[in-house]
């Protein structure tokens, strides 16, 4: 069997767009995503704000979309692709980080939110074992019937997380198949990420990755994070691999990540960089850029709280009941109305002094 391989190139703000093309090559993108199938092109969105490291850049849109004109791929077949989340407005998200607006706009591209109210979402029988989403959701996993027979690339960026340590391209799905009941699977967060990796291996013709690391995000993600300029991009058809040069690449084991060992050991990719061929840039797991791990915030070590410790009792009353809106509100107030204007915002302003921060500026 061949090895899972991952792409990685160092970049820069003048050559990132080009370099994304180069990088999609080296992972040979094309033998994975059939060129007559339509293609959903998944962004990540983690706050209704624009934040550096925390969603899809436009220029790792941009260069995805370029790559695929030039290669010959019908932009009608091609779509930015969102979903609903209850705490973050995709809609709002996606203005702020300059993704529908102008991007997916600029090359003429739909833009699809699988709102439910929007689309229709069908019951769906796995054929591969499940570790837990039947148990979560004992009425039938429903998935959006948009996304089902089209190729899908995941767009993540490089970044730690509060409930996964870090999260890459099997995270992103998370915001893409399940609707905004996924709250639920939080208890059971790292079983829920193999589960959708075996539903995707199911349903997409196609399954690509591409992840950028320009700026990078340490800390409590995916929104209080100190971000970072680390001038770099992968790309895989291999969402273990690419999340485990990922972590790696963070200063993570990858294999002490639960998500990816299970992963692994189910032959759903390969998480063991012995066995994965890294191309462009072979150095990499040299690299170690000795992020944290497990960092909380206040807000954070509540929701465990509710998840694994004290208020564990209390997990269906608050998450299943309509007193779920106080999680909502409390999110909401933590992050947008306490941490943003007091530490976010500052962070912003000097990561848009940089090198990227120009770029942003200029799109």
């Amino acid at each position: 069997m061949a090895k899972a391989k991952v792409a990685v190139l160092k970049t820069t703000p003048e050559t990132v767009v080009e370099d994304y093309g180069r990088l999609m090559r080296l992972a040979d993108y094309e033998q994975y995503l059939p060129k007559d199938k339509d293609t959903a092109l998944k962004i990540n969105i983690s706050w209704g704000k624009f934040y550096p490291a925390c969603s899809t850049t436009p220029w790792q849109l941009d260069g995805v979309i370029r790559t695929m004109l030039d290669d010959g791929y019908k932009p009608e077949l091609l779509h930015g692709c969102h979903n609903r989340t209850v705490v973050v407005s995709a809609k709002r998200g996606e203005r702020r980080n300059k993704h529908h607006n102008v991007v997916v706009g600029k090359h003429g591209l739909r833009n699809v939110h699988l709102y439910e109210r929007e689309h229709e979402w069908i019951r769906y029988q796995p054929r591969g074992e499940m570790l837990v989403l039947p148990e979560i959701y004992p009425k039938g996993i429903y998935l959006p019937k948009h996304l089902i027979g089209e190729n899908i690339i995941q767009l993540p960026t490089v970044k730690t997380h509060v409930f996964t340590d870090m999260t890459g391209a099997m995270k992103n799905a998370f915001g893409g198949l399940l609707n905004e009941r996924r709250h639920w699977t939080h208890s059971v967060i790292h079983e829920t990420l193999v589960d959708l990796l075996t539903i995707q291996k199911e349903i997409h013709t196609g399954l690509f990755a591409v992840m950028d690391g320009t700026w990078a995000g340490d800390g409590p993600g995916p929104r209080c994070m100190e971000p970072y300029e680390k001038n770099v991009i992968l790309a895989s058809a291999d969402q273990v691999a690419i999340d485990a040069v990922a972590a790696s690449m963070m200063g993570f084991e990858p294999a002490s990540l639960e998500f990816i060992r299970l992963a692994h050991e189910r032959g759903l990719g390969c998480g063991d960089l012995k066995e994965i061929e890294i191309v462009g840039e072979p150095n990499v797991l040299e690299w170690n850029w000795h992020f944290s791990r497990g960092r909380q915030t206040f807000a954070s070590r509540g929701q465990r709280m509710l998840y694994h410790g004290l208020f564990k009792p209390l997990e269906n009353l608050l998450t299943k009941t309509p007193l779920v809106v106080l999680t909502y509100i409390a999110s909401w107030a933590y992050h947008d109305w306490y941490w943003y204007p007091l530490i976010g915002r500052r962070r912003v302003k000097k990561a848009l002094q940089g090198a990227w921060g120009e770029l942003f500026k200029s799109y």
